[in-house]
């Protein structure tokens, strides 16, 4: 036989080599809850070893994530209080606000932090947006008055240290009016990681526990994409290239994998995926009924989203993968 590709597998060396997928820890970011209130770290019950930090404990949970060699952070707010146009997303003394400030404080530069620019963790009504309608049957998201909003949060988080924003409401236009806001305030050279292609999914179901977001009426379908859909995510993302996106971003990741893998062949921007609450908490709890390996699991899922095209992965998972990558498992 001349050809024999077991040849390429003969040695961990050679494997290692001629791997046609590359990870690097930097390339992963962790998504970092912060709790309003003082001496807060608990655990999130539906996220097992996730936690709630509020601003004076938080430093903990981000130097434990850079001990590990992951330095890029998702940062998500819950406030104390809750109103129908979600003020505490732009206020000055927000717990994001505040969050910002205490790490950068503490880290500098040490700490890469993105903002997650939405309403649905600040309003009483647990939607993304300013609602239009008398009753919950006639009741839909406003889409335009939501985007000055939007555009608020996404500058008061400029202005209190964040290094990059992420809006994840899926109102049409938002990151030209973020990208427009930005500009005006001074931030120029503010990137924006569209949560591009972002369906209603269910596999958000953990992270609506552990962000208090789930809405009170109805559901998100008005807005988020509807699963059956393909050539519509390329639509999306084509559009918020166009409104001056700097990274594009699919989610959920590994239910779409197909989606991934289009986007990244029909644009030139980074590709990021999103690996939900709903796919770290079923390997969680899988593992736990001794059903699967979860770390084998976990490396295995890495690898099939970075395979179909992302170039970053948000992740739970994020310190377990990079210690993964340190040990030569996966990389």
């Amino acid at each position: 036989m001349l050809i024999r590709n077991r040849r390429l597998r003969s040695s961990l060396a050679l494997r290692q080599m001629i791997r046609e997928t590359r990870i690097s820890p930097e390339s992963l970011v962790l998504p970092i809850f912060l709790k309003e209130g003082q001496g807060i770290k608990s655990e999130i019950s539906s996220l097992q070893g996730q936690y709630h930090y509020s601003p004076d404990r938080v430093g903990e949970g981000i130097q434990k994530a850079l001990d590990a060699g992951v330095s890029r952070f998702l940062l998500f707010g819950i406030p104390k209080l809750k109103d129908p146009v979600g003020s505490q997303a732009y206020a000055e003394e927000g717990i994001v606000q505040q969050g910002l400030r205490s790490i950068k404080k503490d880290f500098r530069d040490k700490a890469y932090l993105i903002t997650d620019i939405c309403l649905c963790e600040y309003t009483d009504h647990g939607h993304c947006g300013v609602l239009k309608g008398e009753n919950p049957e006639n009741t839909v998201v406003d889409n335009d008055p939501t985007l000055e909003l939007l555009a608020r949060t996404a500058v008061s988080h400029a202005c209190c240290g964040a290094d990059m924003v992420a809006p994840s409401d899926m109102m049409d236009g938002r990151v030209f009016a973020l990208r427009q806001a930005l500009d005006g305030a001074g931030f120029t050279n503010m990137p924006l990681m569209a949560y591009a292609v972002k369906y209603a999914s269910a596999f958000y179901g953990p992270f609506r526990e552990a962000a208090g977001s789930a809405p009170s009426f109805g559901d998100r379908k008005t807005y988020q994409m509807d699963p059956h859909n393909r050539r519509e995510g390329l639509k999306e993302a084509f559009s918020d290239e166009a409104e001056g996106a700097d990274i594009l971003m699919v989610k959920p990741a590994l239910a779409y994998l197909d989606v991934i893998s289009a986007v990244r062949d029909n644009t030139n921007l980074p590709v990021a995926a999103y690996s939900v609450s709903g796919e770290y908490a079923m390997t969680k709890a899988a593992a736990a009924a001794g059903l699967i390996d979860e770390y084998g699991v976990m490396c295995e899922s890495a690898l099939a989203v970075y395979r179909a095209g992302a170039g970053i992965l948000l992740t739970y998972y994020a310190e377990e993968i990079a210690k993964a990558i340190r040990k030569g498992d996966i990389g």
